[in-house]
């Protein structure tokens, strides 16, 4: 599908590029600095960073396409379109970055049905850039990158997040006590887009969250599949923007991963 072009002609990867390089200035400013401001429920809260990037994101995207719906976590989460849709995450990981834990991520997806197209997810600290378009394959900071080839969670890097649903919180430690110690190690990051870039990258063998909105997992579905890897749903079918449990990583190691967690419902 070809992407549609900008107000000012810019393409649409170029505008992703410029919300991430605005909300890499905003978020590096606020950094270590910027304390909670409101808090949504256990573990889940907001800064002020939080706001300042979306407001400058959704400025962006409204002047260069202003026909755009545009799902954001904090100010537009009833918004929903089966059009073209940029779907971000203004400060993914905010209980990091309001504790000074510098494990965080700006992303956003431009999803068409619900499908993404393309995705970029910035780790605003190290300076990683991870890009798809559909098609195309992935990148960090324009370099080709690909999932790992580990074939059993003995060899393998398993990542896990909690989410904010105690319930399912609590499935996912019986999840890793179901693993573990059949595992090289155990990975709980906080921060759900930067799960799917480093699968996508190789640094991770896998990752597994059941608690996921759209602005969640939406670049990273497509990071991971352009990457050759596959995520997958409760059914172990394809997973979309809609699934709040997700499995992803290369087809072998999920095979491995459906058999080992077989009958634990961990979505």
């Amino acid at each position: 599908m070809e992407l549609p072009v900008s107000a000012s002609g810019a393409s649409a990867l170029e505008v992703a590029r410029a919300c991430g390089a605005e909300a890499r200035r905003i978020i590096r400013d606020g950094f270590g600095r910027v304390g909670v401001s409101e808090t949504k429920g256990r573990g889940n809260v907001l800064t002020e960073t939080d706001l300042a990037v979306e407001r400058a994101v959704t400025e962006i995207l409204r002047s260069a396409f202003p026909g755009h719906a545009i799902l954001s976590e904090e100010m537009a989460a009833a918004t929903r379109s089966d059009g073209w849709m940029w779907v971000v995450d203004p400060v993914d990981g905010t209980k990091n970055f309001s504790q000074g834990v510098p494990h965080i991520a700006f992303t956003i997806a431009l999803c068409f049905a619900n499908e993404p197209q393309l995705a970029l997810t910035l780790h605003p600290i190290a300076d990683w850039e991870f890009t798809a378009v559909r098609g195309e394959g992935a990148f960090c900071n324009s370099e080709r990158i690909a999932v790992a080839t580990h074939e059993r969670l003995e060899d393998s890097v398993v990542a896990l997040d909690m989410g904010y649903d105690a319930d399912r919180g609590r499935r996912q430690l019986e999840l890793a006590l179901r693993l573990w110690p059949g595992m090289q190690t155990l990975r709980i990051s906080g921060s759900a887009a930067l799960g799917f870039a480093f699968v996508a990258a190789g640094k991770w063998d896998i990752f597994v969250h059941s608690d996921l909105q759209p602005w969640d997992s939406a670049a990273g579905l497509l990071l991971v599949s352009e990457a050759g890897g596959e995520c997958r749903s409760r059914d172990g079918g394809p997973a979309t923007v809609r699934d709040k449990g997700v499995a992803c990583g290369n087809a072998a190691i999920l095979a491995d991963f459906e058999r080992r967690s077989a009958g634990l419902a961990w979505r």
